[in-house]
């Protein structure tokens, strides 16, 4: 659009008397020791052999994908998958010596795993922290057996009890707990009792996610008859309703509150000085790149994501599956739709200072619509979702999508 093209010229990164700007690298692992019910992430199981020869493509696809991006700052480093944690440490360790010749990283910078129980012990902790591995995010998902089983979680409520112990005598000082909410069975009185024992262990941070069914999962299989019911407007069968799913999410909000957890994002909650860098830049959309099959980037203005087939992978075929060069009106939606994720919002001057014009005149319908709908509020310059508006977020953040 017009508006767009008042949009401000600036240096590259790196020129004189420019700050070098900030970069992301994601490492997707998409191995696992099984499938778990509800995952519809790009992970599968495979033999150590095939381990081996993704690492080796890893290695080769960051060597041949580093130009011109030691303009640029790592600050952030995430390993995700799939169990990153079931590589060999050494496998590990090469990756990350790859990324350190390869790229510039800040002193400070946030490098994080994933990490499952049943996949840890002490000894490989503790390489994780001699190799600069300074933030965790471990999957427990619920401290109860029974709901364990029914996500066909391999880790007991026990084993992630001796995984958060070893990471601690290991020396992390920055671990988030992953906690799933409105699963089969689940009562908000089981889930508030699983946010307590959360709690008492004090960790940095704490993700907490709905359970979502998605189709071509064991869970869609099982539960379709709950979701046909649910959308017919009956009672369902077995998953918890959205009334019982809304009030979990406000125990969360009460309970995790008041324990000192700041609510940053809709689905996230952390102390102070522990948000989680990566994932809040990718909301701010700072540069990040991805390696590995199906890893997405955003550089440039750019996004393009990989391809998700291991065998051609395996043979170094490191081709794109999409690339999409994004217009201006694409980056002012991506600003909004993302930056409301956070609980502090979108900065009408950081907007204004992007892209060369007011917010106001690129969205005032949307933002008049939804602030007179209560989802909405705009204050001291930013623009933030209402507590209402975070339980009705996918419905605000579409109004910012271009028809």
């Amino acid at each position: 659009m017009e508006s767009g093209k008042k949009m401000q010229e600036n240096r590259k990164p790196g020129e004189a008397g420019e700050t070098k700007a900030e970069l992301g690298i994601y490492i997707h692992i998409p191995f696992c020791v099984r499938k778990c019910a509800y995952c519809d992430f790009l992970s599968t199981p495979a033999s150590e052999a095939v381990w081996e020869q993704y690492v080796q493509a890893l290695l080769s696809e960051i060597e041949s994908k580093n130009a011109g991006k030691k303009d640029r700052i790592v600050t952030s480093i995430f390993f995700g998958g799939g169990t990153p944690s079931l590589l060999d440490v050494t496998q590990t360790e090469r990756i990350l010596s790859a990324l350190r010749r390869e790229f510039v990283l800040s002193p400070e910078a946030e490098i994080t795993t994933e990490a499952n129980p049943g996949t840890l012990d002490l000894e490989k902790l503790a390489a994780y922290r001699r190799m600069g591995f300074n933030r965790l995010s471990i999957g427990a998902q619920s401290f109860d057996d029974e709901l364990l089983r029914t996500l066909g979680r391999i880790h007991t409520a026990a084993d992630f009890r001796a995984c958060y112990a070893w990471a601690r005598q290991a020396g992390f000082k920055n671990i988030n707990i992953d906690l799933m909410a409105a699963l089969p069975g689940q009562t908000r009185e089981g889930f508030c009792a699983a946010l307590k024992e959360a709690v008492a262990l004090a960790p940095e941070h704490l993700s907490v996610y709905s359970l979502i069914v998605e189709e071509g999962t064991p869970f869609y299989d099982r539960y379709e008859d709950d979701v046909l019911l649910r959308e017919q407007g009956k009672l369902p069968v077995y998953l918890p309703d959205e009334e019982a799913e809304r009030g979990m999410y406000a125990d969360a909000e009460a309970l995790l509150g008041a324990a000192g957890y700041g609510h940053y994002e809709i689905s996230n909650y952390a102390k102070p000085g522990f948000v989680c860098r990566h994932n809040d830049n990718c909301w701010l959309r700072k540069e990040y790149v991805g390696f590995g099959i199906g890893a997405a980037s955003l550089y440039e203005e750019c996004r393009f994501t990989n391809h998700r087939n291991l065998e051609r992978y395996v043979q170094g075929d490191f081709t794109p599956e999409s690339r999409e060069v994004l217009s201006l009106r694409e980056q002012m939606e991506e600003t909004m739709f993302l930056g409301l994720r956070r609980t502090t919002g979108v900065s009408a001057a950081d907007f204004a200072r992007t892209f060369g014009v007011d917010m106001r005149e690129i969205y005032g319908r949307q933002l008049e619509k939804y602030e007179a709908e209560g989802l909405l509020m705009i204050r001291d310059g930013q623009v933030f979702l209402t507590e209402r508006g975070r339980d009705l977020a996918n419905y605000v953040m579409e109004g910012f999508l271009e028809e």
